[in-house]
């Protein structure tokens, strides 16, 4: 059964129900990634680097397959409101098939031009060989991976956030245990890390659409639906929704071209601050992936009085918790450069970046949540714009101004700077959308009681 939003609960307890799960999933995904880091750290600078480098091609898969699961979440959750969940169930197929295809197409079009878009992004030759036989099993692990994301979007859509949240800590835990097996013991390598993402990201898909499909929230009886209708109504949330994220990997791209002009160490410190970052925003995260189907419950009773209660609620703990945080990768820099990395010019150039970055973790948090607050309450071109603004007119010109003035240090001072701006413009933009919509609720409340 879906769960729908209870009249007789403060927010807070309901907000914090859908998000718990969740939470400590997404957090043991990026414990994984971040034990990955670690892993390949002791294989030396050039497979740390060639990490770095593969970064922004698997933000731009990631991108891709969130762009759809905002829209699966939206349209599924406002189906299921209307009283249609046969409806629902078909939207579920399409989702998943259209899905698989276009993270397939991405996966071998990366594959291809891997060579070309490593010495774009600054790679030096002699990476290639390692990234090449790295990208085998990574691009097999990102359309896996996209492809169980797409069930944890169904069960999300749902109401149930638990079985995604659990699957994530299960599959995290195992990808975490399998690497020194596979990277140490079977000699395996750089790639040994990928394979283990793809053990189990294999085992978890294994797991949730069973489960997704006895729950009868999957059909692929697709010709009982208007497919063009469907088609249009999924492409109307997720192509700005897609775009939107699919900014952020195009920005890392350029980001990293950026650093990598100041060297192999610089690049390794970056990936490893960026998979720090990731981890760091997992409260973030979480929230992103639990209120859009609130807000579309809300929204669909029009009750946009409670939404803004909502949203202010979440705001104010992000800016508290990302700050915290920040303070926290500050006063253990030291020691957590140390722990991720044994070479001295990658752990100096990283310890630089965790006493600038993380300060501005509260401005990219509210930002991210109000990218997700637009999308969910159908202001998907708007949320797009904010994804647009962060990056292109907060982010990348400081870090480029940053490294004009103070190199590599001066580039993280200009993170720090773009993010916090990026934070204060997507809440100003929020609150303007939400002005608009609750005109709009007044004039059709007004046509009605015409009618």
């Amino acid at each position: 059964m879906s769960k729908a939003i209870n009249p007789n609960q403060s927010l807070a307890r309901q907000l914090a129900a859908m998000t718990w799960p969740m939470l400590f999933g997404v957090a043991a995904l990026m414990s994984f990634q971040l034990a990955d880091s670690a892993f390949i750290g002791q294989l030396g600078q050039n497979p740390l680097a060639a990490l770095g480098f593969t970064l922004p091609m698997q933000q731009l898969v990631i991108g891709l397959q969130v762009g759809l699961g905002i829209a699966t979440t939206a349209i599924i959750s406002r189906t299921l409101g209307a009283g249609d969940p046969l409806r629902a169930q078909r939207l579920g197929g399409l989702v998943v098939i259209i899905g698989a295809i276009l993270v397939l197409a991405l996966v071998i079009i990366l594959w291809f031009l891997r060579d070309r878009i490593m010495l774009q992004l600054g790679a030096e030759p002699g990476l290639l060989p390692l990234i090449r036989s790295y990208w085998i099993p990574w691009l097999l692990s990102a359309w896996i991976g996209a492809v169980l994301y797409f069930g944890y979007s169904l069960c999300r859509s749902h109401g149930d956030t638990r079985t995604p949240g659990y699957l994530m800590v299960a599959t995290s835990l195992l990808n975490i245990a399998l690497d020194p097996l596979y990277m140490f013991v079977f000699g395996w390598g750089m790639p040994g890390a990928a394979w283990a993402t793809v053990t189990a990201f294999g085992l978890g898909c294994l797991v949730v659409y069973p489960r997704v499909l006895k729950a009868g929230w999957l059909r692929f009886d697709l010709g009982q639906i208007a497919l063009g209708k469907a088609l249009r109504q999924l492409n109307a949330i997720m192509a700005p929704a897609m775009i939107s994220q699919l900014m952020p990997p195009v920005s890392a791209m350029l980001a990293t071209a950026l650093v990598a002009g100041f060297g192999s160490a610089a690049v390794a410190a970056w990936g490893l601050g960026t998979r720090l970052e990731f981890f760091s925003i997992v409260v973030v995260l979480a929230l992103t992936m639990s209120m859009p189907p609130m807000i579309g419950r809300l929204l669909g009773a029009g009750d946009i009085a409670t939404i803004r209660k909502l949203v202010r609620l979440a705001v104010r703990f992000v800016v508290f918790w990302q700050l915290s945080l920040g303070l926290l990768w500050l006063v253990g820099s030291g020691l957590v450069s140390q722990l991720f990395t044994t070479d001295a010019r990658v752990q100096d150039v990283l310890q630089s970046y965790l006493l600038r970055v993380p300060l501005s973790y509260s401005g990219l948090g509210v930002c991210m949540l109000m990218v997700s607050v637009c999308n969910a309450l159908g202001l998907s071109l708007r949320a797009l714009l904010i994804s647009l603004l962060r990056l292109f007119l907060c982010f990348l010109p400081f870090l480029w101004v940053g490294a004009r003035i103070d190199g590599i240090t001066g580039l993280m001072s200009g993170a720090l700077i773009g993010n916090l701006m990026a934070g204060a413009m997507a809440y100003h933009f929020y609150r303007e959308g939400m002005k608009q919509l609750q005109q709009s609720s007044e004039r059709v409340g007004k046509q009605d009681q015409k009618a």
